[in-house]
C-alpha cells in the first residue's frame, strides 16, 4: 500500500471517529459549596461586590459554585443555629461578616474554612490568635477599630459642635463589638475630657426611648452600626433628628438615608477583598497561614441637607476632607 493510499485511510479514520477517542478532552469543571451566613437582612446592605468579585475570579454561581445562604434578619441569637444548618451541609467554606458571625462561626467549627469580614477586633475576641498568623481556620479582613479608630468618632463630632462636653453612645451590650468599641470610646473621651453617656438598646421596640434619653442628656450621639440599628436605619436617622441630635455612624448608608455624618472602612472595597480570601481558599491556601487583612481606605460621609435642619454649619476642614457630601 503507497503512502497516499495510507494517508488518505488515516485521515478518513480521523475525521470518522476522532470526537470517539480524543483524548484531549476538558475535565467536568470543580463544583463548590459556599455557605454565606450574615446577621442582617439581604435588603439592608449590598453585598454586590463580593459577588461580582467571585465571578471575575471564575466562580460562577449555578456553574461551578452553590451557595447555602441564610441570614439572621437582625437577630443575632439565631446566628449559631444558622451556621449549624449550613455547617451540616458540608461547604467548602463557610463565609460570615461581622464579629458576632465570626463568634459564632469560631466556635460552630474548628474544621471548615472561615473567611469573615468586618470583623471589629479578631485578637481581642479570641475568634484569631494573631493578625499575621491567624493560626486557626478563621480568616479575613478587620475593620481596623482596634487601631484608635474610636476616637475618630469623637474628633469628627468636636469639629461639628465646637462647644461640646457630653456624648451618648447608643449601644447594645449583647453584641461584642459594640462592647469593643465602647471601651475605645470611653477611653478617647477621657482624654479629651468629655462625659461619655452610655444609652443601652437590646430590641428596636427601645429606639425612640434611647435616642429620647440621649437627647436629654447629651449634645450629640455615635450611633455603633449593629444589627437593630441597621436594620432599622430610616428610623434610627430620623430619631436623631427628631431630638436635635448631631450623631455620627458607621456606616455611609446611614448618611444617605437622612444621617448627619458617617465614617468608616470603605466597605465595597473590603467585601471585593473578601471575594479574594474566599478563592485563595478554594485554591487550597490554609486560612491559618491567611494575614488578617487591615483596611487602607476609610470614607467620610456628610450630609449637608441634615446640617440645614439641625441648624449646624458643617466646617471646611471636614467637607474638604469628605468623599462624599449631600446637598
Amino acid at each position: 500500500m503507497n503512502r497516499r493510499i495510507l494517508l488518505s485511510i488515516s485521515l478518513g479514520i480521523a475525521v470518522a471517529f476522532g470526537p470517539l477517542i480524543s483524548p484531549a478532552a476538558d475535565p467536568a469543571p470543580r463544583v463548590v459549596r459556599l455557605g454565606f451566613v450574615g446577621p442582617l437582612s439581604p435588603s439592608t446592605l449590598s453585598f454586590a461586590p463580593f459577588w461580582q468579585r467571585l465571578r471575575e475570579l471564575g466562580w460562577v454561581e449555578g456553574e461551578n459554585l452553590l451557595v447555602e445562604r441564610r441570614t439572621a434578619d437582625g437577630h443575632l441569637e439565631r446566628l449559631p443555629g444558622l451556621i449549624a444548618d449550613v455547617i451540616d451541609r458540608k461547604p467548602d467554606v463557610l463565609v460570615t461578616y461581622g464579629m458576632p458571625g465570626a463568634i459564632a462561626a469560631r466556635k460552630a467549627t474548628s474544621t471548615i474554612p472561615v473567611v469573615a469580614w468586618a470583623m471589629v477586633d479578631p485578637v481581642r475576641s479570641g475568634v484569631v490568635a494573631s493578625l499575621a498568623r491567624p493560626g486557626g481556620n478563621v480568616t479575613g479582613l478587620a475593620t481596623g477599630y482596634a487601631q484608635g479608630f474610636a476616637g475618630k468618632f469623637l474628633e469628627f463630632l468636636h469639629e461639628v459642635v465646637p462647644q461640646l462636653s457630653s456624648v451618648a453612645v447608643i449601644v447594645n451590650p449583647d453584641n461584642a463589638m459594640s462592647r469593643l468599641l465602647t471601651q475605645d470610646l470611653e477611653n478617647d473621651a477621657l482624654a479629651r475630657g468629655l462625659k461619655l453617656r452610655l444609652v443601652e438598646l437590646r430590641s428596636a421596640d427601645a429606639l425612640e426611648r434611647a435616642f429620647e434619653s440621649a437627647g436629654r442628656r447629651s449634645q450629640a450621639v455615635v450611633v455603633i452600626g449593629e444589627p437593630i440599628t441597621l436594620e432599622n436605619m430610616k428610623q434610627t436617622t430620623t430619631l436623631a433628628a427628631k431630638y436635635r441630635l448631631p450623631a455620627i455612624y458607621l456606616q455611609t448608608e446611614y448618611v444617605q438615608t437622612g444621617g448627619l455624618l458617617s465614617y468608616g472602612p470603605d466597605f465595597s472595597f473590603m467585601w471585593r477583598r473578601a471575594g479574594d480570601y474566599v478563592d485563595k481558599v478554594l485554591r487550597g491556601a490554609n486560612p491559618a497561614d491567611l494575614p488578617i487583612e487591615q483596611p487602607t481606605r476609610y470614607v467620610l460621609s456628610v450630609n449637608l441637607k441634615a446640617a440645614k435642619a439641625l441648624g449646624i454649619a458643617i466646617p471646611e476642614s471636614i467637607l474638604l476632607r469628605a468623599d462624599e457630601v449631600i446637598r
